[in-house]
């Protein structure tokens, strides 16, 4: 699953997700955000059932129903690279929508203290990354390919320029959230 949050004093004011986790970003089998009217077309139209529009919109879209290859952006890139088209039109899609979304987010939490790329694809694809923020540079992003090379690895996890909006990998413990959170409920401290 992908999102993007806005985050502002240390709690979430803005998301990429709906009811569902269908609306927001690309995702590896989810559609993203999309044209209601496409359901009723595909209902209407082209015979589907509900059941196979929630097969087709859930398990069946994002980066494998663009690549027809794969839902793993590991993949993805590796089939990019050895000239497979289907494969980049999903990765361009991908980082074209998540900039978007990001572009869209900062109204929420703005002024924009730094922007922060996490979770499986955000902390480990120096291409999604390169390739986002290439999108947001009329926002002012700029990326510092050494550092993006090495994840941020060797700059407290800051990929961007000292002189540019502030831009980190920051590894993800959900696990560690997910314990803390429990602790506070069972202490009965309030979130």
């Amino acid at each position: 699953m992908c999102s993007a949050c806005a985050i502002r004093r240390g709690r979430s004011v803005d998301t990429t997700m709906g009811l569902t986790p269908l609306e927001g970003l690309v995702m590896g089998t989810r559609s993203g955000d999309l044209d209601p009217g496409l359901i009723l077309h595909l209902l209407e139209h082209m015979g589907y059932s509900p059941e196979e529009t929630d097969e087709l919109l859930n398990h069946q879209s994002g980066l494998l129903g663009l690549s027809g290859l794969s839902n793993d952006m590991r993949t993805l890139e590796e089939s990019a690279r050895t000239g497979n088209r289907q494969a980049e039109l999903a990765i361009e899609v991908f980082c074209f929508r998540l900039a978007k979304s990001v572009a869209a987010l900062t109204v929420s939490c703005a002024p924009l203290d730094a922007l922060v790329f996490s979770g499986g694809i955000g902390e480990n694809s120096v291409l999604v990354r390169k390739r986002t923020l290439a999108w947001l540079e009329p926002l002012g992003f700029v990326l510092d390919k050494q550092k993006n090379e090495m994840h941020g690895e060797d700059s407290d996890g800051r990929i961007s320029p000292k002189n540019a909006p502030d831009v980190r990998v920051i590894p993800t413990d959900e696990e560690v959230i997910l314990a803390r959170g429990a602790v506070s409920l069972i202490a009965g401290e309030s979130p």
